[in-house]
């Protein structure tokens, strides 16, 4: 049984692409949680 058959291939990019969206999802939660500390910080100076 080869390493690089169809299946291989597929089952590693599959699971490739599932890391790859849950760091994108990470990232974006990150980034919404710190413009709302920033927007917090903004108004508490005012």
């Amino acid at each position: 049984m080869g390493r690089n058959n169809e299946r291989n291939i597929k089952k590693h990019n599959d699971k490739l692409h599932k890391e790859q969206d849950k760091a994108k999802v990470k990232k974006v939660a990150r980034e919404e949680k710190l413009k709302a500390i920033a927007r917090k910080f903004n108004e508490s100076k005012e």
